[in-house]
């Protein structure tokens, strides 16, 4: 409601509810931080709402709007982090993050990512990641923010009985039974459970521990290139998936050429008979067209698909794709081809992952760690160039890490400093370079200072050393001494 346009957009300044009805009833349906804050919660009742905040602002909800935006929600979540991606009504996404992790960084930092990414839009959200539905469910809204656990049972032992996802009237009746904690529920056995509350509690806690399946339904999305096979007998031998992923690119391949598309990003899913679903997901350095390009990616990670009691239907997508440029291999007679290493590229960054793959480009800053940043490894070249006039070394240690050094102030360098316990002498040494602190960017850089020595030892090992401060005026710095840098 945030975002509507024009006059009809709230007031940032002011609390929103959105009010609906539950049967007879007109009470409050969602609430802002603000509103929060002055003690509405959703499930209260309009008129108390109203008696606490005189000229309350207030707008009707819409739970089928709500409903397609969480939809649309997903469809994004899909495109640019797994494969298989549900809506989870009323406020949720459920994300099946096996196998994709790798093309964002890990999984901490696909979770960080996506909370940022979503704050960025505007969106309020909560993450979690651990081995079942529902205790990523329960964690997302009761640890933490972001949270990554490997023990499940550990991590939900003290979440509340209402992080189990049961009807109101059966967290009522345990409570009142005197249970508060999913531990002391787990605990308990099941018989006496089942004949007072029924199957639900001992369905719900199966689920979240991992002794019962939860398949997710992925989300679909109109108009996207994909081909689907469903075989006559389950398979589930590598050879035979191999053949149909072959086939499944080949087919998709051609979808793309009739669009005049190429694949950025691929989506693989296997429908297993028991009603699971396994995924690869693969991304392209640029738009691919090339059906054994991409089935080769593609076979490269079969190895963490788990076939279960067989694979009983294929779906290949291709969630992100671009225009294909078509460039001949040599564009006049002649000419040399050139060199093409997007298939090694490609080949690098779906085995170690999207984040470690990158190339170093200029930035405009005098502080060495600011003078570069990492870009895509085809991205076109900048305009930038590092100055000549004092060479780099080809190493940085992030951070710098101290010294302790025998020097003659203020101008002069080390005669011998001590790094990581080993003592080494200096035979040669060229410098100062001295650094100012960019005042623009921080103010307690305003009078920062850093001196910079090329040094070598008597073993022919050259560094990079770095006097915090000018050597005399306290403010300037520390005046303590940093390895920053190794030539060679």
């Amino acid at each position: 409601m945030r975002r509507l346009p024009g006059s009809a957009k709230p007031s940032p300044d002011a609390p929103l509810v959105l009010l609906g009805r539950q049967g007879r009833r007109r009470v409050v349906m969602a609430a802002d931080a603000q509103a929060l804050a002055l003690g509405i919660r959703p499930g209260m009742a309009a008129t108390q709402a109203h008696a606490l905040v005189p000229d309350l602002p207030s707008l009707p909800a819409d739970p089928a709007e709500d409903a397609a935006g969480l939809q649309r929600l997903a469809q994004w979540a899909q495109r640019h982090y797994a494969p298989i991606v549900a809506a989870d009504p009323p406020d949720g996404l459920l994300i099946d993050a096996t196998g994709a992790t790798h093309l964002a960084g890990g999984a901490q930092a696909m979770l960080a990512g996506l909370v940022r990414r979503l704050t960025e839009a505007g969106i309020q959200a909560r993450a979690a990641m651990a081995a079942t539905v529902g205790a990523a469910h329960a964690l997302a809204r009761r640890k933490a923010n972001p949270t990554l656990v490997d023990s499940t049972a550990g991590a939900l032992a003290d979440l509340p009985i209402a992080a189990l996802r049961l009807p109101g009237d059966i967290v009522a009746g345990l409570q009142r039974l005197g249970f508060e904690h999913i531990g002391a529920l787990e605990a308990t056995p099941r018989a006496p459970l089942a004949l007072r509350f029924g199957p639900e509690p001992g369905r719900r806690l199966d689920q979240a521990f991992g002794r019962r399946a939860e398949p997710i339904t992925p989300v679909t999305t109109p108009d996207l290139p994909q081909v689907h096979r469903v075989f006559a007998e389950p398979i589930a031998t590598a050879e035979a998936l191999a053949l149909w992923i072959a086939e499944l690119t080949r087919a998709l391949c051609a979808v793309l050429d009739g669009k005049c598309l190429g694949a950025r990003r691929l989506d693989l899913l296997f429908h297993r008979v028991d009603a699971g679903i396994a995924a690869i997901r693969i991304g392209t350095a640029k738009p691919a067209r090339d059906a054994k390009h991409l089935a080769r990616l593609l076979c490269a990670q079969l190895d963490g698909i788990d076939p279960g009691f067989g694979i009983e239907a294929m779906t290949l997508a291709a969630p992100v794709s671009e225009p294909l440029d078509f460039q001949p291999a040599a564009s006049r007679l002649g000419e040399a081809p050139v060199a093409d290493i997007a298939g090694l590229i490609d080949t690098l960054t779906n085995r170690v992952g999207q984040a470690r793959l990158y190339r170093l480009a200029p930035v405009e800053s005098d502080i060495p760690e600011r003078a570069m940043h990492k870009i895509a490894p085809l991205a076109p070249p900048t305009r930038l160039r590092w100055p000549p006039q004092w060479p780099r070394p080809p190493r940085l240690l992030t951070p710098p890490e101290p010294v302790e050094t025998m020097a003659l102030l203020p101008d002069n360098p080390p005669v011998q400093f001590t790094w990581r316990g080993l003592r080494r002498r200096v035979r040669r040494a060229d410098g100062p370079e001295r650094i100012y602190g960019e005042w623009s960017r921080h103010t307690a850089e305003r009078d920062a200072v850093r001196d910079y020595f090329q040094v070598e030892d008597e073993a022919g090992q050259r560094f990079w050393l770095f006097r915090a401060g000018d050597g005399t005026h306290p403010e300037t710095g520390s005046h303590r001494w940093f390895l920053h840098g190794l030539f060679g």
